[in-house]
Parts: C-alpha cells; sequence; structure tokens
C-alpha cells in the first residue's frame, strides 16, 4: 500500500485571516507531501506496506525514527486539515459538548486547558483532545508522535493542533498564543463531533 497526500475541500486562502495562504500552501504541499513521500519508502518492502496508517501507527516500533516520524507526520496532518474549516462553520453535537461539560467544567475550561497543553510544548510537537475509555483528555507530544502510538498519551484523537514553527511562523513569528487562538477560529467542530462519536 502506498499513501498519497491528502487533497484539502478547501483553498489555501480560505483560512485567512486566521491562518494565510502562504503558511497553508507550504504546510500542505511540502511539509506534508514530504511525509507522505518518506513514508512510502520507509514502509517499501517491509511487512508495513500492506497495512493502513492505524495498523502502523499502533503496531509502531518506537525505535524506528524514520517509519514513526513520518507515519506519525502523515497521520497528524490529515487529522489536522479536517478538524479546520474555512466558515468556522458545523456546531458541535450535544454529546461533544456535554462531554466537554463532563470533562472540563466548561467550554471555557476545556479551551484553557488544551491552549495550555499546545502554548508549554517545549519545540515542536501537537496538542491533542482525545477519547480515552469514554471519557475526554487533553494531551500533547512531541514532533510527530501522537497519542494512537505506544509511548502516546493514549485514547482516539479527535482534535489535534500542530504547534512545530512551519505551522505559523509567516504569520505570527514566535507569538504560539496567538496562533493558538486563531485555531479556534476554525475548528470545524461537526467533524470533530463525528470523529467523537466513531472513538465511543
Amino acid at each position: 500500500m502506498s499513501f498519497s497526500l491528502p487533497q484539502l475541500e478547501y483553498s489555501y486562502d480560505a483560512l485567512e485571516p486566521h491562518i494565510d495562504a502562504r503558511t497553508m500552501e507550504i504546510h500542505h504541499s511540502k511539509h506534508h507531501q514530504g511525509y507522505t513521500n518518506k513514508l512510502n519508502a520507509a514502509i517499501e518492502g517491509s511487512e508495513h506496506d500492506s497495512k493502513d496508517i492505524l495498523d502502523i501507527l499502533e503496531g509502531l516500533d518506537m525505535n524506528n525514527m524514520a517509519l514513526r516520524n513520518n507515519a506519525g507526520g502523515f497521520y497528524n496532518h490529515k487529522l489536522f486539515w479536517e478538524v479546520i474549516n474555512p466558515n468556522g462553520e458545523s456546531a458541535m453535537s450535544d454529546g461533544l459538548a456535554s462531554s466537554i461539560n463532563d470533562a472540563f467544567g466548561s467550554f471555557d475550561n476545556f479551551k484553557d486547558t488544551f491552549s495550555k497543553a499546545a502554548a508549554t510544548r517545549f519545540g515542536s510537537g501537537w496538542a491533542w483532545l482525545c477519547v480515552k475509555e469514554g471519557k475526554l483528555e487533553v494531551c500533547s507530544t512531541p514532533n510527530q508522535d501522537n497519542p494512537l502510538m505506544p509511548n502516546g498519551c493514549g485514547g482516539t484523537p479527535i482534535l489535534g493542533l500542530d504547534v512545530w514553527e512551519h505551522a505559523y511562523y509567516l504569520n505570527y513569528q514566535n507569538r504560539r498564543p496567538d496562533y493558538i487562538n486563531a485555531f479556534f477560529e476554525v475548528i470545524n467542530w461537526g467533524v470533530v463531533s463525528e470523529r467523537f462519536n466513531q472513538a465511543l
């Protein structure tokens, strides 16, 4: 099995002013394409070349850095493109809203918790909202690691934020908190709600 770069369902400039077109173009066509190409090279002729991405991630040898970095990079970015929306549309489901309130006390508390996980991730990495044993949790992972990997924080990711500098530096420079706030303006809560239901 070879993997191909997922196509976006919106144009590179559709998320402006929150995420600028040039960043989107480089992020998708260069960075994600690079992870895709290197993932295909890493699995070629191996036991993994007939597996889907979830099987690869869940059974990963964490010492296989080429596979770890590029399978993670491929999956993480695919999720990221799906959970953002140019119109900030699509309401959160009642079930997800209720679970956020149960887990964090309120949506504002959830936003603070998630934003802190993203802002305090040292260097490069990701912040995640996951379903773990039927409940919501926030965590973060370094580099291109994710919760599905053997050393991950566990659970099924339903929302992820890329806090590598390539995701925001052209527009926000070192102002990562501003980028995190902008992310909340473009979350596709309809897709996140669907992922929540599937994870349950």
